[in-house]
């Protein structure tokens, strides 16, 4: 029996060598370009959903990260224009502009302890983790926040400082008040915070504790005050594909939580959401929107990640089904009971694009076309063949909906050959109303300002 073991252990590493190496499929349909029609597969308010593929073997088709030349930027949209706002950082992903204009960049990583499972599925991890080092996933957490602040002659930042340090994989931020408060891995951290200041050096004091452990499969977690300022609202993602490890793992993941700040008390606002990002309020209808990544394995185009307004008490369907009620077989047991009650997100945002950035723009600096619209950040896939996201895109909207095609912002970001100069993450709306976007593997803060 052990023989066997390990032989299939060595086999399931060759096979998933093989399918690093395996071209990509050039007869796949890739993302739309702008301008595609809205009932293109993948995304859109009611998208076509093929039926789920049975493999052995996920696909693997890693983007190599490469960074960017010299002088290299990403190609923007018409009527737009790209520039450099800050380079050199350390794994940038979320970004946060202050009040007073002042950009927030969370350099960070995974922690150190991350992914912890035992047989089979270490080795699948170890696999993984392989795989996402090529892609520039692998790097130590810098643990850090860093200040940009100000625009030289050149568009870039005039000033940066270490703003906060000492931190544990952070992501999201929030100011609330004369409060910072960050989201890490494992908790919420509440700093005071004076207008103007360039660095913290407070030790700050925990708000609530944050699920994470050992096995904190999906580490981010993203943060958004209400615009009360009485609560705040963070994303937690599930510790598996589709409850592999056991939904006793599950507790209080894929989900959005609501804490009322006064108090520190917590509850679920909203659950069933694999692995929620991008928190932002939309303008028109007051709502809160999330970007959602979803599950893997079912196929190149299955399944949709999307955005979604989220409302108090629903069930989005994880691990038990997606898209509403499509129930997924390989959920055991199933749960008829929870797949009733599961409702279908607001817009598809195209199968496996790592979409993770999501800001609403009411700002007037770029074209009108974009007023009131969703900027997204699509990281980009590493399970599908060809390769999915790698861009910034828009959505517009009316009436506090989605209303029409994805449109290309940013793209460039991978080479013909599918290497990965960038990988955008984090989007944000500068105090001028220009379009911040973090590439993490560029290490660059891009500006994106009309033309």
């Amino acid at each position: 029996m052990k023989t066997n073991k390990y032989i299939s252990y060595g086999s399931m590493i060759l096979c998933l060598q093989a399918c690093m190496l395996a071209p990509a499929q050039s007869d796949v349909p890739t993302n739309p370009p702008t301008g595609a029609p809205s009932d293109t597969p993948g995304f859109g308010r009611q998208p076509a959903l093929p039926e789920p593929e049975k493999k052995l073997l996920p696909t693997v088709n890693i983007a190599k990260a490469i960074g960017w030349a010299e002088g290299e930027k990403p190609v923007a949209a018409n009527g737009l224009a790209v520039s450099v706002y800050a380079q050199g950082l350390d794994h940038p992903r979320m970004l946060h502009v202050l009040p007073n204009g002042d950009v927030l960049v969370a350099e960070s990583n995974a922690p150190a302890v991350h992914d912890t499972v035992s047989g089979l599925k270490r080795v699948k991890k170890w696999v993984e983790s392989m795989v996402k080092g090529s892609a520039g996933a692998q790097v130590k957490s810098a643990d850090r926040i860093t200040l940009l602040r100000g625009m030289d002659s050149q568009g870039k930042a005039t000033t940066r400082t270490i703003f906060l340090q000492g931190l544990h994989s952070p992501f999201g931020m929030a100011l609330v008040g004369d409060y910072l408060y960050v989201a890490n891995t494992d908790a919420i951290m509440r700093y005071p915070y004076q207008r103007g200041q360039t660095q913290i050096t407070d030790p700050g004091i925990k708000l609530v504790d944050l699920p994470a452990g050992k096995i904190n499969h999906h580490w981010t977690k993203d943060l958004v005050a209400s615009p009360d300022g009485l609560r705040l609202y963070v994303s937690v993602g599930s510790n598996s594909n589709v409850g592999e490890n056991g939904m006793d793992k599950e507790a209080g993941r894929a989900a959005i939580h609501e804490i009322d700040i006064a108090t520190g008390r917590m509850r679920v606002f909203a659950s069933g959401l694999r692995n929620a990002n991008g928190l932002a309020w939309q303008p028109q209808s007051g709502a809160l929107w999330a970007a959602v990544n979803e599950r893997d394995e079912l196929g190149n185009d299955l399944v949709p990640d999307y955005m979604t307004s989220v409302v108090d008490g629903a069930f989005y369907g994880w691990p038990y089904s997606y898209f509403g009620q499509h129930v997924d077989v390989r959920v055991k047991p199933q749960r008829p009971d929870l797949v009733a009650k599961a409702i279908a997100p607001d817009y598809a945002l195209g199968a496996h694009t790592a979409s993770l950035g999501l800001t609403f723009y009411s700002a007037k600096l770029l074209p009108e076309r974009y007023v009131g619209g969703a900027f997204i950040g699509q990281h980009g896939s590493w399970n599908r063949q060809p390769h999915s996201g790698y861009k910034v895109i828009f959505v517009p909207f009316a009436n506090g909906m989605p209303s029409g095609a994805p449109q290309d912002v940013l793209t460039g970001f991978l080479t013909a050959d599918g290497k990965a100069k960038g990988r955008p993450v984090g989007v944000a709306v500068d105090a001028a109303g220009a379009l911040m976007v973090a590439d993490d593997v560029g290490n660059i803060i891009w500006r994106v300002s009309a033309q």
